[in-house]
């Protein structure tokens, strides 16, 4: 309800009622700490217990890595305060440096409080920013842009002027995770002079398993292991993770901790990868997510809507066909852009474009994983949709079973 939170005692209330601790107390490193649920992509959440020794093992990995965290630095709050990557690398990295943290009043102020933070350091995930992306090339042709960047002096001033207007100017560190970022996104931002560095963990990591280093990342992999995570691959290609940094399981659910933590204290993350000779990690899928044809194929999405993603014109995709003779898509629009299609002849050329991509994504693929079509909604999959988290990963179960009734239409 409602009025249910005028029940609790507010946080003025509550420091008048208790005295402060005393001197400076210390807890135990294997005590409690928190307890953080998991987005629920693939299924309900779970309660993800860490001590406090994980929270100073993570924290202290985290800025080992990203020595632009630092007392000097800004950071631009938007993700939501329980998250993981937030408490780690926001929350408790302002607590560890002192650096200036800024807030995000909402989605729709967004832009407004990048300029006003200019982020030093500046963590997104793939939806934001293919986002500010498409916001750039809404008005300027991609053909126009690259001309002008090839032109010397004046493809720098271009560059400048286009990291200003997202307030970016000044990201000494530029970070991505959480899903694939299309390659060519990848590129796209370092042609503007912003070399995205991507990262891979979890909640039960403490959300910093493996980080892209500057001169060492790899378009496609998600880097190297960090100081206080081992990574290695399991016989079937699933990536194991081990470190002080780990949970001590699931709140109130020993039998999922013991199906997900290994006896010698490894952890199944889910995730398909292969790490190549410097020890640089890529995920390939996830094994939760793959999914058999009716011709008795498994097909795993994500790859293949890291291709599909590289349209522009697409904000976020998903591949399904659970049981049918070959896999499809489904592709969402940004905000604003499916009115103008109702327009027979731009319906006609963003088709044409959609379709010329499809086959050039089809001609990468095996002939299993061949999409069938691709289907664009009117729907905005938005967190208040509850379609995706609120770190804009899509909810598999909940698109798939919103749009089910139409699949075999």
């Amino acid at each position: 309800p409602a009025d249910a939170a005028k029940s609790y005692p507010g946080w003025d209330s509550i420091i008048a009622k208790t005295e402060p601790l005393k001197g400076s107390p210390l807890r135990p490193a294997d005590d409690l700490g928190t307890i953080m649920y998991t987005s629920g992509t693939t299924g309900a959440p779970k309660g993800v217990m860490h001590s406090f020794g994980t929270f100073a093992w993570g924290v202290q990995s985290g800025l080992k890595r990203v020595p632009a965290i630092n007392h000097t630095a800004r950071m631009l709050s938007y993700l939501p305060l329980s998250h993981v990557a937030e408490r780690t690398l926001v929350e408790h990295g302002q607590l560890f440096t002192g650096m200036h943290v800024f807030f995000a009043e909402s989605l729709d102020t967004f832009t407004a409080d990048l300029q006003r933070a200019r982020p030093t350091v500046f963590f997104s995930v793939p939806r934001l920013w293919v986002k500010f992306q498409q916001g750039v090339l809404a008005k300027m042709p991609p053909k126009k842009l690259n001309r002008l960047m090839s032109i010397p002096i004046l493809g720098g001033i271009v560059r400048k002027k286009i990291l200003t207007q997202l307030g970016l100017q000044h990201v000494r560190f530029a970070g991505t995770g959480a899903a694939p970022l299309p390659p060519e996104v990848m590129l796209w931002y370092r042609n503007l002079g912003l070399d995205l560095l991507e990262g891979y963990g979890m909640t039960e990591q403490f959300a910093y398993a493996t980080s892209s280093m500057p001169g060492r990342s790899r378009i496609g992999y998600v880097g190297e292991a960090t100081p206080c995570c081992e990574v290695k691959l399991s016989e079937e290609g699933e990536i194991l993770t081990r470190g002080p940094a780990h949970m001590k399981g699931y709140f109130k659910e020993p039998g999922k901790t013991a199906e997900t933590m290994t006896d010698d204290g490894w952890l199944k993350t889910g995730d398909l990868g292969v790490i190549d000779e410097i020890g640089r990690l890529r995920i390939i899928g996830r094994a939760k997510e793959q999914f058999k044809t009716s011709k008795g194929k498994y097909v795993a999405p994500a790859p293949i809507e890291g291709k599909l993603a590289a349209f522009t014109k697409i904000e976020s995709c998903l591949v399904s066909g659970v049981a049918f003779p070959q896999p499809f898509a489904l592709a969402m629009l940004p905000l604003g852009a499916w009115d103008p299609l109702k327009e027979p002849a731009a319906r006609k050329a963003f088709t044409e474009e959609l379709n010329a991509h499809l086959k050039v994504v089809n001609e990468q693929l095996d002939p299993h994983e061949r999409l069938d079509f691709v289907a664009v909604v009117p729907e905005q999959w938005t967190v208040e949709s509850g379609f995706v988290t609120p770190t804009l990963k899509i909810k598999r179960n909940v698109v798939e079973k919103f749009y089910g009734d139409q699949f075999a239409v």
